[in-house]
Formats: structure tokens, sequence, C-alpha cells
């Protein structure tokens, strides 16, 4: 059968690809890790009936216990009946031998993620999606997984996010338990727990699932347990790079940071909450920001009997929410969010270098959401209204339009023989590139800096529609060019040759 040798040879390179890894992050070789496996498989004979058996419970409850961090996010589907998507057989996990499944929930989903089921979403890759894939380069490792860039057969590039097996958590789990099979599901659980959300939170601003290539308890699409998640793939968010970026990116980037939690404020979950709000926690795709790592969001809502149970704790700040009659923080994960948007990006982000014509309301986004005085719609609405002032050259109507008359202009060309001068911050580290709405804000922005006596409008535009325009002291040619404009300040009327 072509699929299944297919699906057998994806499951081989990608062990190949895991165990490569591991030894090119040094975490140990590839024989330290068979001894230590072979360690724990001796020790398990050597222990007696009573451990093991100890030891298989324990194993058992820490399995359930991860299971009811998953279960709510199964959303029932009364569509399909109890026998097509309940975990039965041999289709079931490890610990499901172990308990009997919830008839009332969707386990299709399950199904498909822990057996590489492929009754649903029949567009995403699997397994024979990985053959002859090449690995690129490791974007991250952690306790609990790696995150590998590789290039499909076809020269796409993706994600791969798979279990570290000799992670910090799966050497913990071997050395408390002596199961691998066992502990390679439970270190496993994360990753699953991450595709449920990746399915059930899909937004332009979450990282998009591709799919997944899963081992059975039959061993069919690699060994049991084994889980590898397929990604699209983003770049790290660079915050250091990001200071030095043009205001207008920096905006992108919170911009999309609030569309993002005001979907989360209302997903199909209810109110999500990111416990592990950091930058690392996301990426850029085309400069456009995606969470990436969810496997720490959660909806459950926070009980209370009263309002000193709703305290939001930060390092230097503390908030107290009100108690709801019906026993909830209301709003808590939404003002949670909110408040680390405002610490981990907006201080560093918004404020400086804003067009003057914004910093007020620059401002008082900052004001409101420092002190969650204003909730994510509030907040949304704020950010879009910038935006709209920002790309329709409204906050610039205190430029005189007569500012321009200082300027000879020459439409269809360009410059050659530059001499160019650097501005920060810049779209080009070699000169001084910068996005304006019109030649007006250009000439406004030429006029406040001494060494420019020229601006070239290119033609090109940032993800606004606003221009890019280069700003020089000097040329000694114009050339044709159809796409651009040269303006020159008229006291420095162009001695340039035109070629």
């Amino acid at each position: 059968m072509p699929g299944m040798g297919n699906s057998l040879r994806a499951a081989a390179l990608l062990a190949f690809v895991v165990l490569s890894i591991l030894v090119s992050l040094l975490i140990s070789s590839v024989q330290q890790f068979g001894a230590r496996i072979s360690h724990f498989s001796n020790s398990t004979v050597a222990v007696d009936e009573g451990e093991l058996a100890s030891l298989r419970g324990a194993l058992i409850y820490q399995l359930n216990e991860r299971r009811k961090e998953i279960i709510p996010l199964l959303i029932p589907n009364d569509d399909d009946d109890d026998d097509e998507n309940g975990l039965s057989g041999e289709s079931r996990p490890y610990f499901q031998h172990h308990q009997a499944p919830d008839s009332t929930l969707d386990y299709s989903l399950w199904n498909e993620i822990s057996d590489g089921s492929r009754k649903a979403h029949m567009d995403e890759m699997g397994c024979d999606s990985l053959v002859d894939m090449r690995a690129v380069e490791i974007l991250g490792s952690g306790y609990t997984k790696l995150v590998v860039k590789v290039n499909l057969a076809g020269g796409q590039a993706v994600a791969l996010k798979l279990v570290n097996e000799q992670g910090i958590d799966m050497a913990k789990c071997l050395e408390d338990f002596k199961n691998p099979q066992g502990c390679r599901e439970l270190v496993s659980y994360k990753l699953k727990k991450e595709m449920v959300l990746l399915q059930r939170l899909q937004h332009p601003n979450v990282i998009k699932l591709k799919g997944h290539c899963a081992g059975d308890a039959g061993g069919r699409g690699g060994e049991a347990g084994r889980v590898t998640v397929i990604l699209e793939q983003g770049s790290p968010l660079q915050m250091i790079q990001l200071l030095q970026s043009p205001w207008e990116d920096r905006f992108r980037v919170c911009l999309d940071l609030v569309r993002l939690l005001h979907f989360l404020s209302q997903s199909p979950l209810g109110s999500v909450a990111l416990l592990d709000f950091q930058p690392r926690q996301f990426v850029t795709v085309s400069g456009e920001l995606k969470l990436t790592d969810l496997d720490d969001a959660s909806a459950e809502e926070t009980s209370c009997q009263t309002d000193a149970d709703c305290t939001l704790q930060f390092p230097h700040r503390n908030f107290t929410l009100p108690c709801s009659a019906r026993g909830v923080c209301e709003g808590l994960s939404e003002k949670r969010n909110i408040y680390n948007a405002y610490r981990y990006f907006f201080t560093y982000l918004l404020p400086h270098q804003a067009p003057p014509g914004l910093t007020h309301l620059v401002d008082h986004i900052m004001n409101s959401t420092g002190e969650l005085k204003a909730d994510i719609n509030q907040t949304l609405e704020a950010f879009e209204h910038i935006l709209l002032l920002y790309k329709s050259g409204l906050h610039l109507d205190n430029l005189p339009p007569s500012i321009t008359r200082d300027y000879t202009v020459m439409r269809g060309m360009g410059t050659s023989g530059n001499v160019e001068y650097r501005c920060w911050p810049s779209y080009s580290q070699q000169g001084c590139m910068l996005s304006v709405h019109s030649a007006r804000e250009a000439a406004y922005i030429c006029n406040s800096h001494s060494q420019c006596n020229s601006f070239i409008l290119t033609g090109k535009t940032t993800w606004t529609g606003r221009l890019l325009a280069s700003f020089r002291s000097s040329f000694s040619h114009l050339v044709p060019d159809g796409t651009s404009e040269v303006y020159v300040k008229k006291a420095k009327a162009p001695e340039a040759s035109v070629v």
C-alpha cells in the first residue's frame, strides 16, 4: 500500500530528524539516550510487581489530570454518535484503557490528534507531507518541546513542534514512572492541547495549524504516542530589533495584539487568558503578529466569594476586580491580557517617536491600559481610530498646503550619484527612508532635517498604504523612473544633468 509506505517512511525520517536535532543541541548524545532508555527498561524488570502497580497507578493519575485540561475544549457534537467518536479499543490513548470515555464530548477532534485520523480537515498536512523534508534550523527548545524549521519536498518552509525526547519533562517522567510509552504520551499532552486550541481559536493573529503527524496505539503512522505539529513558518519576535524599527511597524505589532486579545475575550471557548504572556510566545509572518504558543492558554473562570478573591497581581501593580453575583471574577482574563500587553508591548513600542498629531491619542491608550480603565472593546476602538487617522492623513491637517511650493518637482524621474545621510529609525540602513502620507508630509520632514535638500517619492508603499520617501542631501544625475517623483528645494536648484 503506497500510502502506508509513505507514512512509515515519513515516521522514520521524523525520528531521524528528532535525533539529529538532539545531537545538535548538545543536550546529550544518541548513545546516552539509548543507555537511559535501556536503564529504565532494566529497572522496570528489577522492581517488584507491587511497585510496578503503584507506578502505573501514579502515571495513570497524571495522564487523567492532563486529560481534564483538554476535556473542556472538546465541544459537544450532537451529529456524531458515540461509537464513531468515542475512544474505544486500540484507538484509545494509554490512559483511556483505564477510564470510561465521556460520551457527551466530541472525540472526533481528539481521535484525529491522537490517532492520525483524517475524518475531517482533508486539506491539512499529515505524515505523508513530511516525506523527503529537510531540517534547516532549530527555532527553539524547552523542557517539553522542540521547534524546528524544515523545508518540505516542494520547497515550502514550515515549523514542526515535537516532544523533546531528552528534555527535562521527559527525563523526570522516566525517572518517576519508568514507562517510556506512558511518559511519551504524558509529555505530548501540551502538544495535543495546543492542537485542540489551534483548531478552536482560528484567527489571523494566531499561527495557522497546517496539520500534524501522529502514531496510534497500533503503530500506524509512527511510534505510538509520538506527535508532531505542523505550523506555518514565522520569524521569532525580536524586541531589540523592533525597538529600532519605524513607529508604523511598532504600531502594527500593538494593533495586531489588541485585535487578538479582542478575539480571545469572546472566543468560542469563552474569555481566554494567556497565562505565559511573553514576547517569545509570538512570531511575525510577513510583518503580521501571530501567537504561536497556546499550551498555557486558559478559558477557566476564576470563582470568588468576595472582591478580594479577584485580585490581579503584577510585579509593580495590583488590581482588584468585582466578584459577580454568579460567583466569578468578571473580566479577569481580559484585564490580565490587557495589562500584560501594556507592560510587555505598549510601554516599549507605542509612545516613542509617535507622530506629533497622534501623541495625545497614544497617551490616552497608555493611561487607560496602564490603569486598566478601559476594556478590550474600548482599547480596540482607540487603536482603530489611530489607524484611520494615520492612513488618511487627517492628523496632518495643521501642515500648510503651500509647503511644497518651495520644491521643484520632476515626475517620472529618479536620481543617481546620491549623497545620502542617515536618520533613525529608517526603512533603509544605508540612508534615510521614511513613510509619508503625501509630498506635503515629506516636505515637512525634509525641512526639519538640516542635511536634506531633496526627497524622492519611490512609489513603494508600507502596510498602511503610505508612501516610502527617500531623503537626500544631494545627487548628481536624474534618471528616468516611471514610478518615482523627485522633489528638490528651489534654493538648491539642481545643477544635475539628465541621463
